[in-house]
């Protein structure tokens, strides 16, 4: 059956079953239900077209200010050029269904027009009754709807794909995606298409979400740290919960009642909330709940066997482990999954990859010493490599020298690892060698890095006195280093 003849019967349908005839067919489920819903909602069949609510100058407003504003690039490469070659219109509404944007071919804007179809105008059922846009929003699923499936009358010559839009943190309806079309122009692949483009804003509002977490636990995360034993956590503005300590000890959201300043945990138990510039840090009241931490020291300098000492139990690391623990103990305030993930991996990483290891590791270590919102280092630790970092912080060339034992990780292919081992390197270099210090370049040339710098040995060879034993050795290295 061609577009015109199931347009035709379609109509037919229509005719009988809101005339109340017997038809020996019937409109899809879908289309009864929202029929039912348009009537009850005193839709009129024969409407002219629905409302236009708002004029151009609050129309900004409103779009300046909705979440979609921020992914509207990727819907309109995703949707427009495809839109405008098949002759179709790209439709963005919000959760009430008003139209915010609307972009395509220019011949079917003139044409929706007709049918205010148009920027401004609300196309929930309850307004227009049945069509693409309503539908989806009322039914929180892609749809499509065809022709005389359209409740109104006028809408016939029209048909549409739409697919809904939810908000990642509270997994609220905040809009939908349609792309609609005079009746000639329908095309089967309509729906995927704007069930992808709705699941891509989604996935792109949710990559802004996490680096919006990610910014407000780098300027929080002290608030919570200042509690000391006492249990709290980090709470979004929506009551998401970021960190948390003790360990596990919140689900992963909490309601927040506007204005609250106390807050029911669903245990029986209260809780206090303060607000912050951004979300709230949450407290429980009464004696603080003294913990026994573990102490965690990490060797992770030098061509050896990486080690992490836990309460005095020595544990060899593999790499891997190895690795997640320096990046948290180089990150002290704690890393996402896909923070993790990208500074291991790359772009090629996985975050299940790392939400699985991080599962291992915090079974080798026992308990209190990893967490999990974000993922940190709970433990007292301490670490070489940070011993050498303060070392230098404070001036302390020569005890910095002392501690190092070589190259951070020297296997590692890790990014955020290579980047961390070449700056240490190169900032106890570049500090031996300003210090024209005899000494200091002799402890330096006696490390993995320095063994082989050539720079180092001939700044020995200028500074060594000369009667200075060391200076056959110096001049034996220069001779190989050169050759």
């Amino acid at each position: 059956m061609d577009a015109q003849d199931q347009a035709r019967r379609l109509s037919e349908l229509y005719d009988e079953v809101l005339g109340g005839g017997r038809v020996p067919g019937v409109p899809r489920p879908l289309i009864t239900a929202s029929w039912e819903r348009s009537l009850a909602a005193a839709v009129d069949p024969e409407l002219d077209a629905p409302p236009v609510v708002v004029d151009a100058e609050v129309l900004e407003a409103i779009r300046a200010n909705h979440p979609l504003q921020a992914v509207l690039p990727v819907l309109r490469q995703t949707l427009t050029t495809i839109a405008d070659e098949a002759s179709h219109i790209m439709i963005i509404t919000d959760a009430q269904g008003m139209i915010l944007w609307r972009e395509g071919a220019a011949d079917v804007k003139r044409q929706a027009d007709r049918i205010a179809l148009s920027e401004g105008a609300v196309w929930s059922e309850d307004q227009i009754g049945t069509n693409g846009m309503g539908t989806s929003l009322a039914v929180g699923k892609p749809v499509q709807i065809y022709s005389a499936e359209h409740l109104v009358r006028r809408i016939h010559e029209w048909t549409c794909a739409a697919a809904p839009v939810h908000d990642p943190d509270t997994g609220k309806l905040i809009g939908a995606v349609d792309v609609s079309g005079p009746l000639r122009t329908v095309h089967p692949a309509m729906v995927a298409l704007v069930t992808a483009a709705a699941q891509l804003a989604e996935g792109q509002l949710r990559v802004r979400m996490a680096a919006a977490d990610e910014m407000l636990r780098a300027r929080n995360m002290r608030h919570l740290m200042a509690l000391g034993d006492a249990p709290g956590a980090l709470l979004t503005p929506s009551g998401r919960v970021l960190a948390v300590q003790p360990l596990e000890w919140l689900p992963d959201r909490l309601i927040v009642p506007d204005g609250a300043d106390r807050i029911d945990l669903g245990d029986g138990r209260e809780g206090l909330l303060e607000p912050l510039d951004e979300g709230y840090l949450l407290r429980i009241p009464g004696t603080a709940v003294r913990r026994s931490r573990p102490s965690l020291r990490l060797k992770l300098l030098g061509a050896g066997q990486p080690i992490a000492v836990v309460g005095g139990r020595e544990i060899a690391l593999t790499l891997r482990r190895a690795e997640v623990l320096a990046l948290l103990l180089l990150h002290p305030s704690g890393l996402t999954a896909e923070q993790l993930m990208l500074q291991l991996y790359g772009d090629e990483g996985n975050p299940t990859t790392v939400r699985s290891e991080m599962h291992r590791l915090r079974n080798l270590l026992g308990g209190g010493v990893l967490d999990t919102k974000p993922y940190r280092i709970i433990a007292d630790v301490t670490g070489d490599v940070t011993d050498v970092q303060t070392a230098l912080g404070n001036g302390q060339l020569l005890a910095a020298l002392d501690l190092y034992n070589g190259p951070l990780l020297a296997r590692s292919d890790a990014p955020a690892l290579r980047a961390e081992r070449d700056e240490l390197d190169a900032t106890l270099r570049r500090a031996a060698i300003d210090s024209a210090d005899p000494e200091l370049l002799w402890r330096f040339a006696q490390t993995a890095t320095g063994a082989e710098d050539l720079e180092i040995f001939e700044s020995l060879d200028a500074d060594l006195p000369a009667h200075d034993p060391r200076r056959a050795a110096v001049a034996a290295r220069l001779d190989r280093l050169v050759d």
